[in-house]
């Protein structure tokens, strides 16, 4: 089944609020993706972000992040005026400054929050529903409020108001009464959510203060390895991403107890879910603690197939991507292979060398085709900075005349690919430079902040998709 999508997250939509919202700016997107005859929205982690505002380092594997709350929904359901919605509008902007989100913004959410009854019928079911990671996640955040927003081992304080954790509830209440909504209209509208799940939670968070005996720690309950990648022909010095490491044995004697809360959230939440960094559930790279970059690390084993089997027996209707990209052993290939799983394949990677498994011709059905993901350059960037012998193999393979076409050609060389899904940076079809990046790997600065305008959503462009969407059969209706 031949389809596409674009990849957006929620953060770089258009909004009236200075971040990209579940509101208007959502449902507009959604219409545009329909209309485009796209089948996938492929998202960011919708997480609460923890340090340097990434995703990827949320306070939560569960919760929402409540930034993405929609004040204009909140005025409509009656629990903001006006007057307090329009205290939120900030001017529009091609950047996130994650600055303006605290403050006055972070204070009328809670008051929104605290207009919600406590009996009120459909908050009392949430409440229910999903204790098992709201209680802790709500008293974690009204600690770490109270606590200044330092990090869980900076903490002096250690008491907090029952009050305080009833708000931060009511808060993923209307998150997540607005992402059930938006979601909704998606499927309704024939466009699905794709989800991405980053294999590890940060120590700063209500898991690892929750459930810390599922992680490797030292006598004093703080992480004794921590994750990372080793060195490559991209970080000499390896990356320690700084996460604390699983403890898989202790995992695997409830059945993976926690990871199919975490699976069962996804669920309900998305359509199918993007892994990211797959193969650690192989083996994975760990430092010890303290270490100041991740030369001197170790591959370790991790589940393997074992939990595969168990997710695809208790989750068979899920659509799972597995991020396969990096330094891949004959080992973790032939794990890729047997867990059944569509991989990645990145045009960006394709020209470094002869004969890469990137190239078009060497890609298979079962796999998500990109021209970049959050950590690459756009294509505009990636044709500015990459080698001349690799553009000139990227020209010559793509038929492109010039680096003016590479764009459009890394567009058309995806769909055209056998691989079953294509999916397209938004950056890429709106021919965006580097300040629309999105992300840069071991980079602190500048990232998670790009957005788009309403204005570049045009007509022009949607019919410029849907012509594609169509010549290279993947639409799905055309399939039927």
């Amino acid at each position: 089944m031949r389809s596409s999508g674009i990849l957006l997250a929620v953060s770089s939509l258009p909004s009236r609020f200075g971040i990209g919202t579940l509101g208007e700016g959502a449902f507009r997107f959604i219409d545009f993706l329909s209309e485009s005859g796209q089948y996938y929205w492929q998202l960011l982690p919708v997480n609460p972000p923890g340090f340097g505002n990434s995703p990827y380092q949320a306070h939560s594997a569960f919760a929402g992040n409540v930034f993405y709350i929609d004040p204009g929904l909140l005025k409509k359901d009656g629990l903001l005026s006006e007057s307090e919605m329009n205290a939120m509008l900030l001017p529009q902007s091609d950047r996130t400054d994650y600055s303006l989100m605290n403050g006055k913004r972070a204070g009328l959410l809670k008051t929104a929050a605290a207009r919600i009854e406590e009996n009120n019928r459909e908050f009392c079911l949430f409440e229910k529903e999903n204790s098992f990671w709201l209680d802790d996640y709500c008293r974690y955040m009204a600690l770490k409020e109270k606590n200044s927003m330092k990090g869980l081992f900076e903490w002096k304080k250690l008491n907090v108001c029952e009050s305080e954790v009833l708000v931060q509830k009511k808060l993923q209440f209307l998150f997540f009464s607005q992402w059930q909504s938006l979601k909704a209209y998606a499927n309704n509208n024939g466009v699905h959510l794709i989800g991405d799940l980053p294999i590890y939670v940060s120590h700063d968070s209500a898991d690892f203060l929750s459930h810390r005996s599922l992680f490797l720690t030292d006598p004093s309950g703080s992480p004794s390895v921590l994750s990372g990648c080793p060195p490559d022909s991209f970080s000499p010095s390896g990356q320690l991403w700084g996460n604390p490491v699983y403890d898989w044995e202790k995992m695997e004697k409830d059945g993976f107890a926690w990871w199919k809360q975490r699976f069962s959230q996804a669920q309900k939440m998305f359509d199918a879910v993007r892994i990211d960094h797959f193969r650690g559930f192989y083996e994975y790279y760990c430092v010890p603690a303290g270490a100041k970059n991740a030369v001197r690390g170790e591959w370790r084993k991790g589940p393997g197939m074992k939990f595969v089997r168990e997710i695809k027996k208790t989750f068979p209707s899920l659509g799972i991507i597995a991020e396969d990209l990096g330094f891949l052993t004959e080992a973790t290939r032939a794990f890729f292979k047997e867990s059944g799983f569509p991989g990645m394949k990145i045009l960006q990677f394709a020209f470094d060398e002869n004969n890469s498994e990137y190239l078009p011709h060497n890609h298979q059905k079962n796999a998500v085709v990109y021209t970049g993901t959050h950590d690459n350059p756009t294509m505009v960037e990636w044709q500015c900075s990459a080698k001349k012998e690799t553009l000139s193999r990227a020209m010559n393979y793509l038929g492109a005349n010039s680096c003016a076409e590479l764009c459009d050609a890394f567009i058309r060389a995806a769909f055209a690919s056998v691989c079953e899904t294509a999916i397209i940076p938004i950056q890429d079809w709106l021919k965006k430079g580097s300040p629309a990046r999105m992300n840069t790997p071991s980079s602190v600065n500048n990232n998670w902040e790009f957005r788009v305008r309403e204005s570049e959503l045009t007509e022009r462009l949607s019919q410029r998709i849907l012509n594609y969407t169509l010549l290279f059969s993947r639409k799905q209706e055309e399939q039927q």
